[in-house]
């Protein structure tokens, strides 16, 4: 039997109980995993594999070895920014334009396709486990588990907003120092890649606060222009994209929602919504310890910052 990835060693506290017990409750295990282990017998005492209603005594040793699972993508040579990197997990900082795996739309050309590529040339093999999704317009940090375990641990810490995500956007408009949007979203009815705010929607909450205002005049419907820091509570399909908008406040360059407004993209301005995932704190699934990683602001929001910086006016507008 291969080393354990999970150990845990049982106290007085544990004495009598099932190692199911255990590793629920000590280890912190899904019953979903639970299950997947068991027919591959990745559960062990004391070196033994052992069944699930075994009661365990102090000092008896319970391991978990996770099976060994691969994705089967086409590996392809795109350029890769990872900013974090363990047995456990890795943390890319995603390029705009890149879809994270492969869809009905874009069978090839994704991350998980650069991933793999990654791996082959690594002699590694895991199964690509994606923990939070962007975008593909969206550039900036998403970590990707190497193993069920870790991806069960982090999408509960998420879903229990235990994740620090703070993005930055740019939009339209000058903002408010700061503010929270307790806003319920749901899919637009009347489009199919649209959502929007309605009361019978999930319930969604962004935190936001200035980070540079551009007080320029605009030939658009909104004057000005502001960069924003954001953090999410929840983190539903274009959260940010939507909550934004409906303050009055869309991202600049997002063809989806800032054309509510009359705006259009301009690819020598902003090619894309300016929103990058800037930063992620987490805590380790393996050892509990405190990992925080950050991506800087990619070059084409850094050119729109810096063009806004200089007075520039005359936004296009869609007609």
């Amino acid at each position: 039997m291969k080393e354990p990835d999970i150990t845990y060693e049982c106290t007085e506290k544990d004495a009598g109980l099932l190692v199911k017990e255990i590793l629920r409750s000590r280890i912190g295990l899904s019953s979903r995993l639970m299950k997947k282990l068991k027919p591959l017998e990745g559960i062990s005492v004391n070196g033994e594999r052992t069944s699930v209603r075994r009661r365990v005594e102090p000092g008896d040793v319970v391991a978990v070895s996770y099976p060994n699972e691969e994705s089967y993508f086409e590996p392809q040579d795109i350029p890769l920014d990872v900013v974090y990197e363990d047995d456990d997990l890795l943390v890319v900082n995603k390029q705009a334009g890149l879809i994270v795996h492969p869809t009905h739309n874009f069978q090839d050309g994704t991350l998980a396709n650069a991933l793999t590529f990654r791996m082959e040339q690594r002699g590694e093999k895991y199964k690509l486990r994606f923990v939070n999704r962007l975008d593909m317009n969206t550039s900036g940090l998403l970590i990707v588990a190497k193993n069920a375990y870790c991806q069960d641990f982090l999408s509960k810490e998420m879903a229990e907003n235990r994740v620090d995500k703070r993005y930055i956007a740019i939009v339209h408009g000058i903002t408010d120092p700061e503010g929270t949007i307790d806003l319920p979203i749901k899919k637009d009815p009347d489009h199919k890649a649209r959502r929007m705010v309605s009361p019978d929607g999930y319930p969604s909450v962004t935190h936001y606060k200035t980070l540079e205002t551009f007080d320029i005049k605009d030939s658009g419907r909104i004057s000005g222009y502001s960069m924003v820091e954001l953090k999410l509570d929840t983190g539903r399909t274009h959260q940010i994209r939507v909550h934004m908008t409906h303050i009055g406040h869309p991202l600049v360059g997002d063809e989806l929602y800032a054309q509510l407004y009359g705006y259009d993209t301009d690819p020598e301005w902003m090619p894309r919504q300016a929103l990058h995932a800037a930063s992620l704190k987490f805590r380790h699934p393996a050892d509990g310890r405190t990992v925080s990683v950050s991506a800087e602001l990619p070059l084409d929001m850094k050119n729109c910052a810096e063009l806004l910086s200089g007075g520039l006016v005359n936004r296009p507008q869609k007609v």
